[in-house]
């Protein structure tokens, strides 16, 4: 397995906007194969402590032997990262450092067949992260109405044929169970036609995947809990690799950053406002030179925020 987990991306400006102090405690929330934790030990003292989430257990597995070097500054915990804050106080750690998300799925995870992440082998669709429970792409394909599949490829996918290809799904599941990703592919390929096939089946693939795992509703929530276990002068960094994702980063940054009225005290005054929670670094995101572009082709959408409790 070792070797099989991306390139992490942006290393530098990750290191660069998460350590403020070399003996803090950082959390990895998406800890992958490890590469960012491994990077960030190598760049903070032997006294720092490390918690690295993953709801993988693949991943986690890998970390741990690739950053054996350093287990005794290193805690894992196979969970979501929006059970975040709860796993933290288990740990007795009430406030942390910094904080990295690196959104998205591990190319592990796409090229591990068995999973189903990929249209490009044949096997059956999973696409859980976690595999320890939750509904499978099969479930989703079998089971969701015609109205709410096209609503989940137009909304996670932005594809434009989204009702069509949710139509003939349902039109084909009548007389067969849908249980591969080729089968899925097929069904694609029939609606889309070869010239924006791969196209479109990317956006199908990731819609599933993003519906699946509840990805965009964990970072919400992922986001909101990072006001609490930041202590002041904290590091929140995160990577995304979709506009979808982005847009939940960027507002929920614009929102924090900014003196507001209080939304859900309905005894609050009138004349009464709740500070910033925290400072934006990156007035803009940071993206990957054309040298990290075409060494990792992974990085290319990757999308770099970050910003500092206040």
């Amino acid at each position: 397995m070792t070797g099989m987990y991306h390139e992490p991306v942006l290393v530098q400006e990750v290191l660069e906007y998460l350590i403020n102090l070399r003996d803090g405690v950082y959390v990895d929330a998406t800890t992958g194969g490890g590469g960012h934790t491994m990077a960030l030990l190598q760049n903070i003292s032997g006294n720092a402590r490390v918690v690295c989430f993953d709801r993988d257990a693949d991943a986690i597995k890998e970390a741990e032997h690739r950053l054996n070097k350093w287990q005794s500054q290193v805690t894992f915990v196979q969970d979501e990262f929006s059970n975040i804050r709860d796993r933290l106080r288990e740990l007795s750690i009430e406030k942390v450092t910094g904080i990295l998300f690196d959104l998205g799925v591990s190319s592990y995870q796409i090229n591990s067949a068995e999973r189903g992440f990929s249209f490009q082998h044949d096997a059956i669709l999973d696409m859980r992260m976690d595999t320890r429970s939750g509904m499978t792409g099969v479930d989703v394909l079998q089971t969701y109405a015609e109205r709410d599949l096209a609503d989940i490829f137009y909304r996670y996918g932005e594809e434009r044929k989204a009702r069509r290809i949710a139509q003939k799904i349902v039109e084909e599941r009548k007389k067969r169970s849908i249980t591969k990703t080729g089968e899925l592919a097929e069904i694609i390929r029939n609606v889309v036609g070869e010239r924006h096939l791969v196209k479109s089946l990317a956006r199908i693939f990731q819609a599933l995947r993003i519906e699946i795992n509840a990805e965009l509703d964990h970072l919400s929530e992922a986001l909101v809990q990072t006001t609490d276990i930041l202590q002041t002068g904290g590091r929140l960094v995160v990577i995304s690799y979709h506009s979808l994702e982005d847009r939940i980063v960027k507002n929920f940054l614009k929102e924090r950053s900014a003196t507001r009225k209080p939304t859900d005290d309905p005894f609050a005054r009138q004349d009464e406002e709740i500070e910033p929670d925290f400072r934006i670094l990156t007035k803009k995101p940071l993206q990957p030179d054309r040298e990290e572009q075409n060494r990792n082709p992974r990085s290319r959408s990757a999308k770099l925020r970050a910003a500092e409790r206040c």
